[in-house]
């Protein structure tokens, strides 16, 4: 009885061996919850307009959870709690692009409606955001991503036509913000989109429309557009 009992056993695990790997279980996305967003620092915005430009020279210093929180917010944030209005506009109020945020700890997306990023990955894809060697050095890569599905009966070309100008508001209220806060930025157009959309594991309705870096300025800071 023993013996077959043994026997029982190592038939059992012989054949666990033999069976395939369960497919891996999705997980359940991280959430990492950020700090209300303090409305109180900063340079006025006629001062940041004056010292607005890109800096293509990044420090590897990474941003604070409250300076993060305050750029996102800044970048498209919810303003106006009573209707959910957005600090940029969107044609429609589609609301189609969504802000990814690339870092050495991985990527997640942002939920403006409830203050918080979603860690999608664990993979470092900065350098893969864009052409540029500092975009590996940048301690944050925002990839503004166009959801074409959320833009109703729009053709083709009306969903290329406005999805641009709409990542575009996002990037020039990041530009303010990082002017008024002494942060260094510079948008992105030279992306591999393909590549990219492929690592961020986007579904076949979106599209990678812009990136943006952002960081503490390097010692000496190249200003340029």
């Amino acid at each position: 009885m023993a013996a077959a009992k043994r026997l029982t056993r190592v038939t059992e695990d012989v054949g666990a061996l033999l069976l395939p790997d369960e497919p891996e279980r999705p997980r359940k996305a991280e959430i990492v919850r950020l700090p209300a967003p303090k409305m109180d620092s900063g340079r006025t915005l006629m001062q940041a307009l004056m010292l607005r430009h890109s800096s293509r020279e990044f420090s590897s210093k990474k941003l604070p959870l409250q300076v993060l929180s305050n750029l996102l917010w800044a970048a498209f944030g919810v303003n106006r709690a009573k209707t959910r209005g957005r600090t940029a506009p969107s044609a429609h109020d589609w609301e189609e692009i969504d802000v990814y945020v690339a870092t050495a700890e991985g990527l997640y997306v942002y939920d403006a409606h409830q203050c918080l990023l979603k860690r999608l990955q664990t993979k470092d894809l900065r350098a893969h955001t864009g052409l540029q060697s500092y975009v590996a050095d940048a301690p944050v890569n925002l990839v503004y991503v166009a959801d074409l599905s959320r833009m109703g009966e729009a053709t083709v070309e009306e969903k290329a036509y406005y999805s641009g100008p709409d990542a575009g508001f996002i990037a020039q209220n990041v530009y303010l913000f990082c002017a008024a806060e002494g942060l260094a930025t510079v948008v992105r157009g030279m992306v591999d989109r393909v590549t990219l959309a492929k690592l961020m594991k986007l579904t076949p309705s979106q599209r990678v429309v812009l990136a943006q870096s952002v960081g503490y300025p390097a010692g000496n800071r190249r200003a340029t557009n």
